[in-house]
């Protein structure tokens, strides 16, 4: 295909936030662009359809790749962005809770890459871009359940890349750091909620606030996203922004201690 041709790409949860950024960023690098919602939603002015599409419903999923298929024959990239917060003590949110959080966050997107696999075979090539988060690489008090999708995501995705390298597909993480967007948006709070953890709960919650909205900008995420999907020989993970790269080279090199020091330091909790 050539430069402005680059092939067909899916994104999840492109309604707004980074998701919607990056269905732009990518319509804007060539390729054609379909985005999902969990509600109907506008086209965009440049181009990205968005379809309705629930992560969570096996027959959605399937329904969503066929319209593409019907209308454009193929699909050479998946990114997986679809996913909702939590922000609650661990045990503060009752099973059934967890499941959800994990139903979206990493069921979501085993649904989404099941579906597209026997599409990518076929074609002998594609790439699928797992969105993950510095969350998947350090402990987050009182994200617990939360960075637990992301870590399994992380040993998901690499594990994947070496089952379908064979077939002419890789799968690669981008990892945000903090990113401005609608913190409300996709944040669900404890079904359980104990006296215990109301203050210090309520203080990570300003904390969250405070670090999101000095975080990056969207853009910085799509722009990395961009980079992995056209890369020839692709990393099998990038980092989105300074603070992401830092958290990176922190966990990979520093010892335990350290980390455990400066987590606590820098989520305001006793030493």
């Amino acid at each position: 295909m050539s430069k402005t041709e680059r092939g067909v790409a899916l994104v999840t949860g492109a309604s707004s936030g980074i998701g919607l950024v990056t269905a732009q960023a990518l319509r804007h690098a060539g390729y054609r662009v379909f985005g999902t919602s969990r509600k109907p939603t506008p086209d965009t002015p440049d181009g990205v359809v968005m379809l309705v599409c629930d992560v969570t419903d096996d027959e959605s999923v399937r329904s969503v790749v066929d319209d593409i298929l019907v209308r454009a024959g193929r699909i050479d990239l998946l990114v997986n962005n679809a996913g909702i917060g939590l922000l609650a003590a661990a045990e503060e949110s009752s099973v059934a809770q967890a499941k959800a959080l994990f139903d979206v966050n990493l069921f979501g997107v085993l649904r989404m890459t099941n579906a597209i696999l026997p599409v990518m075979r076929r074609q002998r090539k594609g790439r699928i871009i797992n969105m993950s988060s510095i969350l998947g690489l350090i402990p987050a008090p009182f994200n617990a359940l939360y960075a637990s999708t992301k870590h399994a995501i992380e040993g998901y995705s690499e594990s994947l890349d070496h089952e379908v390298r064979t077939h002419g597909i890789r799968v690669v993480l981008v990892e945000p750091g903090v990113t401005r967007t609608s913190f409300e948006e996709n944040l669900t709070r404890p079904d359980g909620p104990l006296p215990v953890y109301d203050k210090v709960r309520t203080d990570a919650e300003n904390l969250m606030r405070e670090i999101v909205e000095a975080g990056d900008a969207p853009e910085v995420v799509a722009d990395v996203v961009v980079k992995a999907a056209n890369a020839a020989s692709p990393k099998r993970r990038y980092t989105a922004g300074k603070a992401a790269g830092q958290v990176r080279f922190i966990r990979r090199f520093l010892p335990e201690s350290f980390i455990d020091k400066n987590l606590r330091k820098f989520n305001r909790l006793p030493a």
